[in-house]
C-alpha cells in the first residue's frame, strides 16, 4: 500500500478509513500489501487504544488468538499476532503458557504496534465532515489536527467509527455530573476502579461478560474474612448467567456462511433473531463463571456468608439518588413483581449501540436509510447511497441487522476486511473459500444421487 504523502493529498485516496478500531486497523493491516492502493486511516484519539476501561489483569480474550486482525484471511502477512510475538522475543514464552485465548492486555498490545507501524494510520485526527464533491466526483473527508483544518478528498471511504456505551434509560440522568464517578458504564470501570473498591455496596448491571469480569474484580477487593471491600450485587435481565455459546457447531454462526444465509432472510425475522440468539453474543465465558462461582464457594468456608448477591430476569424500571447512594427499582420478569435495592454505586455493564456519527450530516441526505434510520448494507459491507453518488461508502460493525450476530465479533473480522479489501479494489487480492461450515443453514440444495449437489 502506498503511504500518504502531503504531496499527493490533493488527489483522491483509493480508500479511507474513519476510525481506527480492530475493523479498520485489520483493513488497514490487509491492504498494505496492496503496494497500488493509496490508503490514508484517520482517528481522533492521541494513539491507539482498545476499551483501557476494561483492560484489567487476568482477564482475557473471548476469542482463539488466530482471530487477529490479519491471519483468518491471510496468514501469511506481517501484522499477525505471531510476528508481533517474534518481533517482541515472545515467542518461546507464549509457546511455553500453551495459551489459545490470550491476555486482553496483550492483544491490546498487539493492536499498538499495528497501529504504530503502519504509515497509513494517522491519529489526532479528527474528521469533522464527510460530504460528496459533485465537481471532483469523490468523497470531500475535513479533518482537524495539530489545530489546522485540512480537506481530503477520497474515491471510496470505510465507516469504522465503533459503538456507543448504552445505559438503561432508568439510569441515564444518573451518569453525568455529580453522580458520574458512581453511576458509570463498565467502559469506565478501570478509572473508577480504585474509588469504586472502597464503597459499601456496588451493583453491577448487565449479565455479559463486561459485567462478569466487574464482578469477578469486585469479589477479589475483598478480603479474605470477607469484611473489607464492597457487597457487590449483580443484577441481570437475562433469565441466566448463562455462558455463551461455545461449541464447535455452534460457533459456526459466526461463519461467512451464517452471514450468506442470515442477510438472506426477511427484515422481521432477522429482527427476531438478534434477540433470540442472545446467548451467542451476550453470554459470559465458562471459566470466568467458574471463578466467580469458586469466589463465592471460598467465602462460606468456616460457616461464613459472602457479601454478594446475584439476581437474574431482573431489570432496573427506576432510580433516584438518596443519601450516601442511590434507590434502584427493579422488576422480576417472571413474577411480575418490583423491589427496591440500595446501593452505593452502579456499575452499567450494558453493552454498545452504533450511532450515526456527527461528521455524517453533509452526506446525510444522501443515505438510503432503512426504517429504523439504520444504514442499509449489501453483501460486500457498501452502504446504500443516492444514484448521484459515484463514489462507495462501506461500514463496520453497523451492520448487526442486516449480517448478524457476527458483526461485533473479531472472528469474523479479517474477513469482512478482505471482502471490503477486494470490493474496493474489484479483484480478489485475498480469495475467500465459498464454503467455510458444515452447517447447512436454511433449506438445502436437491440432493442428486451421491448426496448433495
Amino acid at each position: 500500500m502506498t503511504a500518504p504523502t502531503p504531496a499527493d493529498q490533493h488527489a483522491p485516496y483509493d480508500l479511507l478509513g474513519v476510525g481506527i478500531g480492530p475493523f479498520n486497523l485489520s483493513l488497514a493491516a490487509l491492504a498494505d500489501s496492496a503496494t497500488d492502493l493509496n490508503a490514508l486511516f484517520l482517528d481522533s484519539r492521541p494513539g491507539f487504544s482498545w476499551h483501557p476501561g476494561m483492560l484489567m489483569t487476568g482477564t482475557t480474550l473471548q476469542v482463539p488468538f488466530l482471530a487477529d486482525l490479519v491471519t483468518m484471511a491471510d496468514p501469511t502477512s506481517r501484522w499477525s499476532y505471531l510476528n508481533y510475538l517474534r518481533h517482541h522475543d515472545r515467542m518461546f514464552r507464549f509457546f511455553f503458557s500453551e495459551r489459545f485465548h490470550i491476555p486482553r492486555r496483550e492483544y491490546d498490545a498487539y493492536l499498538r504496534w499495528v497501529a504504530e507501524g503502519l504509515d497509513s494510520c494517522r491519529f489526532d485526527s479528527e474528521v469533522t465532515a464527510l460530504e460528496w464533491d459533485e465537481r471532483a466526483d469523490a468523497f470531500a473527508v475535513t479533518y482537524r489536527t495539530g489545530g489546522a483544518e485540512h480537506r481530503v478528498l477520497a474515491r471510496q471511504v470505510v465507516l469504522g467509527v465503533g459503538t456507543d456505551p448504552v445505559l438503561p434509560s432508568a439510569l441515564a440522568d444518573l451518569s453525568t455530573g455529580p453522580h458520574a464517578a458512581r453511576v458509570l458504564h463498565s467502559a469506565d470501570y478501570r478509572t473508577h476502579r480504585a474509588a469504586l473498591a472502597t464503597a459499601t455496596d456496588v451493583t453491577v448491571v448487565g449479565s455479559g461478560q463486561s459485567g462478569a469480569e466487574v464482578v469477578l474484580d469486585l469479589l477479589r477487593h475483598q478480603d479474605g474474612e470477607g469484611l473489607g471491600g464492597p457487597y457487590v450485587r449483580w443484577l441481570a435481565r437475562t433469565p441466566a448467567f448463562a455462558p455463551m455459546e461455545y461449541s464447535k457447531l455452534g460457533l459456526e454462526h459466526f461463519t461467512p456462511d451464517y452471514v450468506r444465509h442470515f442477510r438472506a432472510l426477511p427484515e422481521a425475522t432477522r429482527e427476531r433473531l438478534v434477540g433470540d440468539q442472545w446467548q451467542l453474543y451476550k453470554g459470559v465465558s465458562g471459566d470466568t463463571l467458574g471463578e466467580i462461582y469458586d469466589e463465592l464457594y471460598e467465602r462460606t468456608i468456616g460457616g461464613g456468608q459472602p457479601r454478594a448477591s446475584l439476581h437474574p430476569d431482573t431489570a432496573v424500571v427506576a432510580a433516584a439518588p438518596e443519601d450516601r447512594g442511590y434507590r434502584l427499582t427493579c422488576r422480576s420478569g417472571q413474577q411480575g413483581e418490583e423491589f427496591e435495592v440500595h446501593t452505593s454505586a452502579v456499575v452499567c455493564a450494558t453493552g454498545y449501540r452504533a450511532s450515526r456519527p456527527a461528521f455524517l450530516k453533509p452526506l446525510a441526505d444522501l443515505v438510503d436509510w432503512d426504517a429504523q434510520g439504520r444504514y442499509r448494507v449489501d453483501g460486500d459491507y457498501r452502504v446504500a447511497l443516492d444514484d448521484r453518488i459515484t463514489g462507495t461508502l462501506y461500514v463496520q460493525n453497523a451492520e448487526m441487522h442486516t449480517h448478524g450476530v457476527g458483526a461485533p465479533d473479531l472472528t469474523l473480522g479479517a474477513w469482512r476486511s478482505a471482502t471490503i479489501l477486494n470490493a474496493v479494489t474489484g479483484r480478489p487480492v485475498l480469495p475467500m473459500a465459498e464454503r467455510q461450515a458444515f452447517t447447512t443453514f436454511g433449506v438445502p440444495a436437491p440432493e442428486s444421487e451421491g448426496g448433495p449437489r
